[in-house]
């Protein structure tokens, strides 16, 4: 296979950078020198403090107005690629992203301190943090492991939600999850982009605690997605600060142990909820949409042309998205 320039390149400095470390220059695992620092190591990264963990996070709009929790992708991404969504705080809202425990520029966790419902008690403590008054309304934007997690707060908790967006989640329960996963990831392991992905892990290993060295490798292996030859239909790059392994295969684990089904209370949500699906995530599809979305009684189906699964994140996809999108929680406002 060969190797362009760039690889090439990246490869060179890589095996320049370990033998710096084995001559005792460099060590990995010092904070800020494979990713970005977390909140912990960079206090100048806004922050909050909610159950037990310390999430970077930022808010954008007036205090009073209506909530917009945005929830990113994973479990491990970050919000970085979902910051488009500021605009809804030009249009009323106060919008919040926080990168989810373990992931992005969060705070860092070892595996024991995850489980699906510490994941949905961090969401109430987030919503918690910035409600002002009983009476402001609570809106979820979800996007893939996003929308799941919305999707199974509102099965699981009974904080009152007043509208949900979710932007192709996986599905609500294992089954689903698992059928859409095996598609998605159904590209050749021979190509190019994975191939340069798992090259790093000839050059790095890490245990759970090295979470810099794990959190680099899963970045490179999840930008593999973005190849040409995957089935999502992404038409770029995303843009994130740093992938969160731990915290991925951790949650990931538990649902591959234990399964899930976060459908039994939805039908009891009688609040319309946009479901966003795109035209160019083969693996993805009308089928599979109406079959997540099913568990909710009112559902609105939106197609996102010209755009694979990361829709918010692009020019044509966002401006397709963002009407219907901001017409639907205005009618809910």
């Amino acid at each position: 296979m060969k190797l362009h320039f760039f690889y090439l390149a990246f490869a060179l400095t890589l095996i320049g950078f370990i033998s710096a470390c084995k001559d005792g220059e460099l060590d990995p695992n010092k904070p800020g020198l494979l990713v970005p620092l977390t909140v912990e190591h960079d206090l100048s990264l806004p922050a909050i403090e909610v159950n037990g963990t310390r999430l970077h996070a930022e808010a954008f709009g007036h205090p009073d107005s209506a909530l917009l929790i945005v929830l990113h992708g994973g479990p491990g991404s970050d919000y970085r690629y979902l910051l488009r969504c500021k605009a809804f705080a030009e249009q009323g809202y106060r919008v919040i992203f926080y990168d989810q425990r373990g992931a992005g520029l969060s705070k860092r966790h070892p595996a024991s301190d995850f489980t699906i419902n510490v994941m949905f008690d961090d969401l109430e403590a987030v919503i918690q943090y910035y409600r002002k008054s009983p009476n402001q309304k609570v809106f979820l934007l979800g996007h893939s492991w996003g929308g799941m997690l919305a999707a199974g707060f509102i099965n699981n908790k009974t904080l009152p939600i007043s509208g949900v967006i979710v932007g192709e989640p996986g599905g609500f329960t294992y089954d689903q999850m698992n059928e859409y996963v095996s598609r998605s990831r159904s590209f050749g392991l021979l190509t190019e982009a994975l191939n340069d992905a798992t090259y790093v892990d000839q050059l790095l290993s890490g245990s759970e605690d090295d979470h810099q060295i794990l959190d680099y490798k899963f970045t490179l292996w999840a930008s593999s997605g973005d190849d040409e030859e995957s089935p999502i239909g992404n038409t770029g790059p995303l843009q994130e600060w740093r992938g969160g392994y731990v915290s991925f295969n951790a949650l990931f684990g538990i649902a591959q142990r234990d399964g899930f089904d976060w459908t039994a209370n939805l039908h009891q949500y009688q609040t319309p909820v946009l479901f966003i699906y795109s035209e160019r995530n083969t693996a993805y599809g009308l089928e599979h949409a109406k079959k997540v979305a099913s568990a909710f009684p009112n559902v609105q189906l939106f197609r996102c042309a010209g755009e694979g699964h990361d829709m918010l994140s692009f020019d044509q996809g966002w401006n397709n998205c963002f009407p219907t999108m901001l017409d639907y929680l205005n009618q809910l406002k």
